[in-house]
Order: C-alpha cells, then sequence, then structure tokens
C-alpha cells in the first residue's frame, strides 16, 4: 500500500534537504530542563535523517527535574518547524538547531517536559473554544563587565531610553536585533532601561507554544553576543542593589477565528467578559503560581515596592504599580486589547510560566469569576490596614512562601501534575534551605561589629 506523505513528512524533508544545500556540519538538539536551563547536544549531518524520524536518545536522571537513574532513557524529537541556523558559526562551519519535544522510549510525550506542559494548557485552552493565546513578553536584562573575583561592573550609568555616550551597548543591542532577526525572532523595540547597564529587547508578540520557544532562544543569543563582544549578559532577576530588577511583563490575549476574544466595544472599559473573567482568574491565582513566574530566591528582591516590580494583587489601565495592565483601548486597534501581567521575570521556565498563566485565566473564564473595579492609585502609598479594607493581597514575600502556597494549589496541580508539581516543590525547597541558612555580606558588616 503506497504511504501518502504528511505536511509533517515534507517539513522534515525540507530541514534535510537544507542541510545539505547550506552546508550545515553540525545541527544542536535544543531543550529545557524543569527549571528552563537550556540543554543542547550536537548530531552530525549524517545523523540528521534518523533524528527527525525517530528522534535521539539520552540519558535523562542527568537532566535536572527527569526521571531517576532506573528509568532514565529519554528521546529528544527534533520539531522541524524549529530549524533555525545559528547566526554565528563554529570555527568554519555552520550550525542550525532544532528545538526538541521529550519522549518516552515508548513514543509518549514525557509529562516532565516544559513544552508537554504548555502544549497540556493550550489543549485546555482549545477545549474552551479558543484558537490562540498571543503573548508579547518583554524580557529586560543587564550587560556588565566582570572583574577578576567576578563581581559585575555595569558598562554604562545610562537611564530609560537613554542614548548617549552614556549608553556604552547601543552597538551590542543592534547587533543582537539582527541575529534574533535571523533566527526568524521579529523585533518590535530596542531601549536602555530604568537601571544602569540595563536593557530592553521586545519581540513581536506570537503564539504561547512559538513565543516560549522565542524566550529561550533570545536569552541565549542575548548572551552569545554579549560573550563575544567581551562583555556579561544576565537575565538575573535583582543583580544590583538599590536598583530596579528585571522584569518580563507579559502581554496576553485569547483570539478565536482571527478576532480577539478580549474586546468588546460596548464595554466602558473596552473588555468583553470573556477578558474580565481571564484577568479576574490571574488575579485571584497569582499568589499559588509566582512559584512559575518568580522561581527563584533572587526573584523575591525584585519583587518590592518601590521599584516599578508590582506586588499588590489589583488592575489598572494608568497605574502601573498594579499587578495586571489593561493598555488603553486606541480606535481602531481592536486586536491589540490585551492584559499586561508585569510580575514574572525573565529567568522564570517560559513554558511553565506561560502555562500557568493561561491555566489562571481559563479557571476564570470557566468558573465566571467576577473582576473587581480597578485601582487607578499607587498602591504604595496606600497603608496596609488600607489595603486590606479594599481586599488588596500581595505576592509572596520569599521564595519559601511562594513553595508553600504552590504546593497547597489545585490549579499547579492542574497544570503540572500531581508528580511533576512534587518535583519542581523539592528542587524549590533545596533552593530555598541553602540560600536561607547563609550568611550574607549585609549580614556581618551589620551584626558582627556589635554582636
Amino acid at each position: 500500500m503506497e504511504t501518502i506523505p504528511t505536511a509533517a513528512d515534507d517539513l522534515r524533508a525540507d530541514v534535510i534537504r537544507r542541510v545539505k544545500d547550506e552546508d550545515i556540519t553540525f545541527v544542536q538538539l535544543w531543550f529545557t530542563d524543569l527549571v528552563g536551563r537550556l540543554k543542547s547536544f550536537a548530531i552530525t549531518r549524517r545523523e540528521l535523517e534518523n533524528a527527525v524520524m525517530h528522534g535521539m536518545g539520552f540519558d535523562g536522571s542527568s537532566v535536572t527535574g527527569f526521571n531517576a537513574i532506573e528509568e532514565s532513557d529519554m528521546i529528544a524529537m527534533p520539531d522541524p518547524t524549529s530549524f533555525r541556523v545559528l547566526p554565528w558559526s563554529s570555527g568554519d562551519r555552520s550550525v542550525a538547531r532544532m528545538i526538541c519535544d521529550i519522549r518516552t522510549p515508548a513514543g509518549e510525550p514525557y509529562f516532565a517536559d516544559s513544552r508537554h506542559v504548555l502544549r497540556c494548557a493550550l489543549e485546555r485552552m482549545r477545549s474552551l473554544g479558543f484558537d490562540a493565546f498571543n503573548v508579547g513578553p518583554e524580557l529586560e536584562f543587564f550587560y556588565f563587565r566582570l572583574d577578576e573575583d567576578g563581581r559585575p561592573h555595569p558598562l554604562d550609568a545610562g537611564g530609560y531610553f537613554e542614548e548617549t555616550t552614556a549608553d556604552a551597548s547601543v552597538d551590542l543591542r543592534k547587533h543582537t536585533v539582527l541575529a534574533l532577526e535571523q533566527m526568524g525572532i521579529p523585533v518590535e523595540y530596542l531601549h536602555h532601561e530604568v537601571g544602569p547597564s540595563q536593557h530592553e529587547i521586545d519581540m513581536r508578540y506570537g503564539g504561547g507554544l512559538d513565543m516560549a520557544d522565542h524566550c529561550i532562544t533570545y536569552r541565549s543569543v542575548v548572551k552569545e553576543v554579549a560573550k563575544r563582544h567581551g562583555v556579561y549578559a544576565t537575565f538575573m532577576p535583582k543583580p544590583l542593589y538599590g536598583v530596579n530588577g528585571s522584569g518580563m511583563h507579559t502581554h496576553q490575549s485569547l483570539f478565536t477565528a482571527g478576532e480577539n476574544a478580549f474586546f468588546d466595544p460596548d464595554d466602558g472599559w473596552y473588555l468583553s467578559d470573556v477578558a474580565k473573567s481571564f484577568i479576574a482568574g490571574q488575579l485571584r491565582h497569582a499568589p499559588e503560581i509566582s512559584l512559575l513566574f518568580a522561581q527563584w530566591a533572587n526573584s523575591y528582591k525584585r519583587l518590592v515596592p518601590g521599584y516599578e516590580a508590582p506586588v499588590y494583587i489589583a488592575w489598572s489601565q494608568r497605574n502601573r504599580s498594579a499587578l495586571i495592565r489593561v493598555p488603553l483601548y486606541h480606535p481602531g486597534r481592536a486586536g491589540a486589547t490585551r492584559a499586561e501581567i508585569r510580575c514574572p521575570d525573565p529567568a522564570c521556565n517560559p513554558y511553565l510560566a506561560f502555562a500557568a498563566l493561561l491555566h489562571a485565566g481559563l479557571e476564570g473564564i470557566e468558573q465566571g469569576y467576577e473582576l473587581p473595579d480597578p485601582m487607578e492609585t499607587y498602591l504604595s502609598t496606600i497603608s496596609k490596614p488600607e489595603r486590606h479594607a479594599l481586599g488588596i493581597d500581595s505576592l509572596p514575600e520569599s521564595l519559601g512562601e511562594a513553595i508553600d502556597l504552590a504546593e497547597e494549589s489545585p490549579l499547579v496541580e492542574k497544570a503540572l501534575g500531581f508528580e511533576l508539581r512534587d518535583r519542581l516543590i523539592a528542587l524549590k525547597r533545596e533552593e530555598w534551605d541553602d540560600y536561607r541558612v547563609q550568611v550574607s555580606e549585609w549580614e556581618l558588616d551589620r551584626y558582627l561589629p556589635t554582636l
């Protein structure tokens, strides 16, 4: 019986043809571990056909969050739609990459694969009648020169939108944009951020899975271009005391049949009932999913009042101290109606973060959560008793508190499954326990002379 080629077969054949025609020597296979760190191994082009058809085996026991050694065999299955030629070469060799889905030896999706977790969230979305979860994350980062002791030193003293000689990184940003666009990632904005040597390059919004892939690629490109220019780039949420940390403000919307399900021309805020319930879901569940969008001990040094990182659970159109902002509607731009959640940071696992945000919003839609009135007052100026009277809660103040909330959350279990949730909780408890017993320079300076 004749086998009819499928669209997937065509994509795989196109990858094989490109590798041959463009004389690509190595193909890197990318995936992430449970906490979002990029993992990679390379294959030669003679192994490519087997890889795209059957995947490549590897030892999962050495990957954070994957199986124990007695169940360690894993398959990395390259996604041919993710094939890109890297914008830098290895000597005189051209190198490409593909992002992989992780499967079991039986060919089933692996439950601890972060990409699979996001795919499951998108399936829930489609079951509710939506076609697309569009996401536009804004990842901030710092450039540093590291001294002999590995301590960071900013390249400049520039501020927000600085475009003077004080900004030593203008060309570096532009080189990064060119590299991103060579990787098929469209860029909308690039500029200096508020902190010294802090920068932002904004990718054009896209579907949730594509955008999570883009975030992983973005972080790799930013770091690689910086390294090639003799500096260091970091997505650490709070690398410097006394200045703003780096966030990942994330714009979100749901679409059905090409129409923005968040827009209602007859509503006073131009928000549909779907949008209101979605935002209400994220507000209600934000504390318990904080572990997924702010997953490091350092993340909670950014999430403090006074440094443009929102901690108070409210929404607004104009007030940037609120957790979620709904940018003002401009006539003729119904498709741009969206909710911007401002608490995630760029060091998160974007697959898990986007999955958790989507689940929280969908929970609001399914359960019919009601959206409270917006808070247009700068929330840091309101006293704690006043906030309590208004019903405004806060995000967790530490990784330890975030762990406790996630562990008891039915929504986190729904997003991750109980086994993956327990693995993440165990990893994060180990990090928190290690962090909280450290003795910092601040403690030595403050207490040693007097106690």
